[in-house]
């Protein structure tokens, strides 16, 4: 069967076992953490709510036999336990019956808040991790495959936690008074069956769900894969339409549907098959007992009332049996769901900060590369010894082919990667030995394509800096020369932007990004392409915001269009991962070079449009 590519679910280790013993040490700390004492006490005070659960529930067929010998005039008169007769003794059943139903909602009601508090930490782990990963890792990934995972580990978590403490251990000790019951109030006999069925309903279950988990698993990954196409497919919503592939994008998501559907039907299937055989064992071992029990009633050996009690610790052993079933199958289910999160969880951070790593201190903004060297993978090289010094308050654009390495550069500065070879500094200090919280600080990027969050245009404005007054928002649109055209539209500030900002234009997405940029206040600014998208005119005029904003700051400009950097202090010509001419717009013209003669072609397609 088709499998997602690349899966987010193929690599698992060898031995489930030891993966599943892993995932339970994981889970087991949020149980009974260090130092949180109320956790422990409402971990304790479920524990004594279900053991009084459970041993009401395995004494009260004693009244419902007491009250049948009762009726029956059978047997010792059991009315003595409550000074009253059959009525008495029913009235007693029911309050024993209640009393069960009130113990068990008290234990999940004290162990609710333990339960969510570990999901929350577990989800807010998970997220802080998945922002710590590389960029490396999150372009490799696709996100409807990661939110699935996530989501299905946190139920996962949930369920181990409420049913492994509070379902596994209890069906264990009820069994076992109920098997020792047994034993003293009739004979071995009767523990011989039971112990029988519920050895081979164990056994059973156990086998049968160990094939269900395969085809579960295989579930799973139709499941992320229908789930990836579908957000790819409607964050590509534009570029569907634009090729005209809407039923091209249906028919590649109704084939992984199909896959689903086939293992879905595997799995309805062998739920059916487990169902009916763990039926038959239940009935053979219920019979089983009820005959003995109705052989001992027609020798006068045993009461009806016993005849009664029998049946009833048949069913009532039958009910966590069933569950038994249901239980282990989730659980299972779960640690393979949780089983994925955690590998999620255990993806190395690419890039960390060196331990003890101070904030790096801004004195000015110069950077400085030192023969850089880098290639996103060994065998391909993308920087080859690339030196540059861009002294504080200096504006540097590079220049160069595509692939030549430019954006690179910029993913480097802000630490998105790190360097194989040589050094980048700023103001003296390895980026790799600061903080990359301080360093991302220092550094305001404005990419080629602003990409927004769905939300209003004043959300976005103030993302640039956390706490920024609604004074501080607005002056910084004006500077970005966005407030007149926010404040024309029917909502102003608060407009929705839409899904990655798609309700405003290409030039009001950018002068958002800047007034963003404006507001953060960076000593340090990165311009990556970031008008090769605009027309001539929206281009101008954000030129002139951007050349507002570089005052004062270190400016790199990586620019694919040489006329919007012509006024650059400085200009590097990339080729091939190497610096192949250094200076300023009218110095590479006289050299007449490379920069030159890309100069004039652009000139040349400028006047051929015109």
């Amino acid at each position: 069967m088709r499998r997602a590519t690349p899966s987010l679910t193929a690599s698992r280790p060898p031995r489930r076992d030891s993966a599943n013993m892993r995932t339970v040490r994981k889970v087991a700390p949020y149980l009974w953490p260090d130092g949180q004492a109320w956790v422990k006490r409402r971990v304790v005070l479920s524990l004594l709510a279900l053991l009084m659960a459970k041993v009401i529930a395995v004494f009260t067929p004693f009244l419902y036999k007491a009250a049948v010998d009762n009726l029956s005039g059978e047997g010792p008169d059991a009315a003595w336990m409550l000074g009253a007769g059959a009525i008495g003794l029913t009235l007693a059943y029911g309050v024993s019956r209640a009393m069960t139903v009130g113990f068990q909602q008290m234990r999940d009601v004290i162990f609710a808040r333990v339960g969510q508090r570990a999901l929350r930490k577990l989800a807010l782990e998970t997220f802080e991790h998945i922002h710590a990963l590389s960029l490396r890792y999150h372009i490799t990934r696709k996100t409807g495959g990661l939110s699935r995972i996530i989501e299905r580990g946190v139920k996962g978590v949930d369920f181990l936690l409420r049913f492994m403490l509070l379902s596994i251990g209890p069906l264990i000790l009820e069994l076992s008074m109920v098997g020792i019951i047994l034993l003293l109030v009739f004979d071995a006999r009767y523990l011989a069956i039971v112990a029988l069925t519920v050895g081979l309903y164990i056994w059973f279950t156990f086998r049968l769900t160990e094939w269900r988990v395969k085809i579960r698993r295989e579930m799973n990954d139709q499941d992320t894969e229908a789930n990836q196409k579908a957000i790819d497919s409607l964050l590509n919503f534009e570029t569907v339409k634009y090729f005209g592939a809407e039923k091209r994008e249906a028919t590649r998501y109704d084939e992984s549907m199909a896959g689903y559907e086939v293992a879905a039907l595997k799995t309805q299937w062998s739920l059916g098959a487990l169902n009916f055989g763990q039926s038959i064992l239940i009935t053979a071992g219920l019979v089983g007992v009820m005959v003995l029990a109705a052989i001992g009633v027609s020798r006068g050996e045993l009461t009806v009332g016993d005849f009664v009690m029998v049946n009833a610790y048949m069913i009532q052993i039958t009910m966590p049996l069933n569950f038994l079933g249901t239980v282990y199958r989730e659980i299972r289910q779960s640690l393979v769901d949780m089983g994925e999160m955690f590998d999620l969880l255990g993806q190395p951070a690419e890039i960390k900060d060196a331990p003890g790593a101070p904030p790096v201190r801004i004195n000015g903004g110069e950077v400085e590369f030192d023969d850089i060297r880098f290639g996103y993978e060994a065998e391909r090289p993308i920087l080859d010894g690339v030196s540059l010094k861009v002294p504080a308050g200096e504006a540097l654009a590079i220049v160069g082919p595509s692939g030549s390495g430019k954006s690179t550069i910029g993913r480097l500065l802000f630490r998105f990667y790190d360097v194989t070879g040589g050094a980048l500094r700023i103001d003296g200090q390895d980026v790799r030995e600061v903080t990359q919280e301080s360093l991302h600080a220092a550094i305001g990027v404005v990419p080629q394509d602003t990409v927004l969050f769905n939300d209003t245009i004043y959300y976005n404005i103030a993302y640039g800096r956390a706490g920024a007054a609604r004074e501080e928002v607005e002056a910084a649109a004006k500077a970005a020369r966005i407030h007149e055209f926010v404040m024309a539209l029917p909502e102003g500030y608060d407009t929705v932007v839409g899904e990655r900002g798609l309700k405003l234009s290409g030039g009001e997405k950018q002068r958002v990004g800047i007034a963003r940029t404006i507001l953060k206040n960076p000593p340090i600014l990165l311009l990556d392409e970031a008008t090769s998208a605009l027309d001539t005119d929206t281009e101008h005029d954000i030129l002139e915001a951007l050349a507002e904003m570089g005052r004062g700051r270190t400016v790199i400009t990586i620019a694919h269009r040489l006329s919007t950097i012509a006024d650059a202090d400085r200009i590097v010509v990339l080729q091939d991962g190497k610096v192949i001419e250094e200076g300023d717009h009218d110095a590479l013209l006289a050299r007449d070079g490379r920069y030159a003669h890309l100069w004039r072609r652009q000139q040349a397609e400028h006047d051929d449009a015109a």
